[in-house]
């Protein structure tokens, strides 16, 4: 078991690929926002990928090991501690009962996670261990982490010692600018060419209001096709409104001129416009991503994201570990 000295901003546990199938009940799939980080850390302890594990938030927890075990730490840099030592990312490390490891403030990247050989052991709820937030469920109690909880850990036969192949880990932008890929759809024939133009070509400023359910944009105007502006009334008044529609997970939702990129907390349906789509494969840029950071989307065809998406795939199993 592991003592939370400090939790930290919002560090959670959460399992790949979360919570499927109760979208339309009001569940959405939660789960880890960088998966590929997610997976690859999990893998150094001797888990399956998809094993519960700690998702931390721009600021890291602070944990005190009951039992010796093995960790790993992969995603964003906490610069984190071991009994006060540099603990090294991206390697399953021995830890002793009574050792305190320390994450901090995140210096590249927004998202670390840790991994604790035989996985976070709390109960599935509707098959997953994944925390959502803004419901109470998953997780431990349903919500981030709190001083004083005690995070139950799982039987595992990690080794320690374990490193990444190099080339198997996803590669942090360091300028604070993010090229994210996406592809058009479902609602792009709403925004004229103008606006595709100015979407594609402009810089997108990431806000603070921004969290697992959606990240907000800043950036310019928006302009729209006659489809959008000569409709019946039952879509709306706005431009960007249209009658109750399901949005897919990564849709670039427009609330007037706002984009909203509705990430893994998101909601399943409403009365926005989605003119493009972030890819499953891009979300770990997203998550690594921190606030006033500059977006620039680049578009694909969906085959192109589904290659990207085989790709990352192919490099979270074992084989990628040394």
């Amino acid at each position: 078991m592991i003592d939370v000295v400090k939790p930290g901003l919002e560090t959670s546990v959460q399992d790949y690929p979360g919570r499927i199938g109760y979208w339309a009940q009001g569940f959405p799939p939660s789960g880890p926002m960088d998966d590929w980080s997610f997976r690859l850390t999990n893998l150094l302890v001797g888990n399956l990928p998809g094993a519960a594990a700690l998702e931390c938030q721009f600021v890291g927890p602070t944990l005190r090991f009951r039992d010796a075990g093995v960790i790993a730490i992969g995603g964003a840099d906490m610069k984190p501690t071991l009994d006060g030592k540099p603990c090294p990312m991206w390697e399953s490390i021995a830890v002793k009962a009574g050792e305190i490891l320390a994450l901090s403030f995140a210096v590249v990247g927004a998202r670390a996670y840790i991994a604790v050989a035989g996985g976070i052991d709390t109960p599935p709820w509707l098959g997953s261990c994944s925390t959502f937030h803004k419901a109470g469920v998953g997780g431990i109690e349903g919500h981030a982490l709190k001083a004083g909880q005690i995070v139950p850990v799982g039987n595992g036969n990690g080794r320690a010692g374990r490193k990444l192949k190099p080339e198997a880990r996803p590669s942090f932008a360091t300028g604070k600018k993010w090229n994210i890929e996406v592809v058009r759809g479902p609602n792009d024939d709403w925004i004229d060419q103008d606006g595709h133009h100015r979407f594609l070509s402009s810089d997108w400023k990431l806000s603070s209001k921004s969290d697992r359910t959606g990240f907000r944009l800043e950036g310019p105007q928006w302009t729209f096709t006659s489809k959008a502006t000569d409709k019946a009334p039952e879509h709306g008044s706005e431009p960007s409104n249209i009658i109750d529609q399901g949005y897919p997970i990564g849709a670039i939702n427009l609330g007037g001129q706002t984009p909203i990129i509705l990430v893994n907390d998101g909601p399943s349906m409403g009365g926005f416009i989605n003119p493009y789509t972030v890819p499953s494969a891009a979300f770990w840029k997203l998550a690594q991503a921190r606030p006033a950071e500059i977006l620039r989307f680049v578009e694909q065809s969906v085959a192109q994201a589904q290659a990207l998406r085989r790709k990352i795939d192919a490099l979270c199993t074992e084989s990628s570990i040394l």
